[in-house]
């Protein structure tokens, strides 16, 4: 047996997210793969962190070379390189140590997207994956009390250096502020901070920089377009009317901008008695899902209302860090996984849309 029919066995492997077969997508090449009697030795290098994608890719390679004649074991590693999304004719140069940029924002206050965009954060590093927060909500500072940080910004230069915990890089307005002294600014001075905030800090070889952006549809995001190339944004509603209404001008907002709609995810979306287990549609069901639908965007899933969520974000311990087992923590896992399946497409599609040849779908 030589590797070539190792690696002819292997175009049976799909990627669940591309469609396409690991050997055509070059996740896998010949120099990658080691024979040495009945052993085969396959080193295969994917397009997303996740853990459970590469899990599965893993096994599906142990079965169908596995069944090659004279096969007695197959030893699957992978490892992954994260693509940006973003390209230099978009006219706004990438931020230096940053891949991609992830903007977090809401229609309105009061839909709990700080905690998404913290969790997020938390589960997108929990999958391997180097991340950093970027405190955009300047008027409401609240990503350090919910890393638990309390910490004055260093420089290294004339760069600012980023404070961390749990192995985010972090940086907010926060810590250059008193605990209670109100940020009294307007435009030009929002779009100073934005730009500091962006291309001043010495980000560390970040795979995603999820950036909480200010409820609304104001002048920070129109900053942020005019900054850097996101990658996408993706939206936080809650399920009541009210709430979807402003998700509808925030998600155009992100159009008009030009900056991609990665997907709405639904916080709070429903309760689940800890009693006797009934789930309760506290806020209405099901409005963020069809909104999703309208607008053709993707739904990224739905959030549940838990109170350690909410205590974790207090006390400065992310529920993903918390409780990693509990149901609230693997729905922030699994939101980890839509975000990095869409963001692997968006770049597959890109590389697509240069060679012509490789044909994609969108994950929703």
């Amino acid at each position: 047996m030589i590797p070539q029919s190792v690696l002819d066995a292997l175009k049976a492997v799909m990627d669940p997210d591309l469609g396409v077969d690991v050997v055509s997508l070059k996740f896998v090449k010949d120099k990658d793969i080691a024979v040495e009697g009945g052993r085969v030795s396959i080193a295969m290098e994917v397009a997303t962190p996740s853990l459970a994608k590469r899990e599965a890719l893993a096994a599906r390679a142990r079965e169908v070379v596995g069944a090659l004649p004279g096969v007695s074991d197959v030893a699957v590693t992978t490892t992954f390189v994260v693509k940006s999304v973003s390209a230099p004719e978009h006219g706004k140069p990438p931020l230096p140590g940053v891949k991609n940029v992830i903007a977090v924002g809401a229609g309105k206050g009061g839909v709990g997207k700080t905690t998404v965009a913290v969790n997020l954060a938390v589960a997108l590093s929990k999958n391997g994956a180097r991340v950093g927060v970027l405190d955009g909500d300047i008027y409401g500072p609240n990503v350090p009390i919910m890393f638990g940080l309390q910490a004055q910004l260093e420089t290294v230069g004339k760069q600012i250096r980023p404070a961390e915990k749990y192995g985010i890089q972090v940086v907010s307005m926060g810590f250059l502020t008193q605990e209670e002294a109100p940020v009294i600014w307007r435009g030009p001075m929002l779009h100073s901070a934005i730009q500091q905030f962006c291309r001043e800090v010495a980000w560390k070889d970040l795979d995603y920089l999820v950036v909480d952006m200010p409820p609304g549809t104001g002048d920070v995001a129109l900053s942020l377009s005019q900054t850097v190339p996101a990658a996408g944004a993706i939206v936080v509603t809650t399920p009541q009317q009210v709430s979807l209404a402003d998700s509808r001008r925030a998600i155009r907002m992100y159009q008009k901008l030009q900056i991609p709609t990665l997907g709405l995810v639904e916080n709070m979306s429903f309760y689940e008695c800890t009693n006797c287990h009934h789930l309760a549609d506290i806020f209405g069901n099901g409005g963020g899902e069809q909104v999703a639908h309208q607008l053709d965007i993707p739904f990224l899933g739905r959030l549940p209302l838990y109170q350690p969520i909410r205590v974790g974000s207090d006390r400065g311990i992310p529920i993903v860090i918390a409780e990693p087992e509990s149901a609230g923590s693997q729905a922030f896992m699994s939101l980890a996984e839509a975000v990095m399946s869409q963001l692997a497409v968006n770049a597959q599609r890109a590389v697509a849309a240069n060679k012509g040849k490789i044909p994609l779908i969108q994950v929703k």
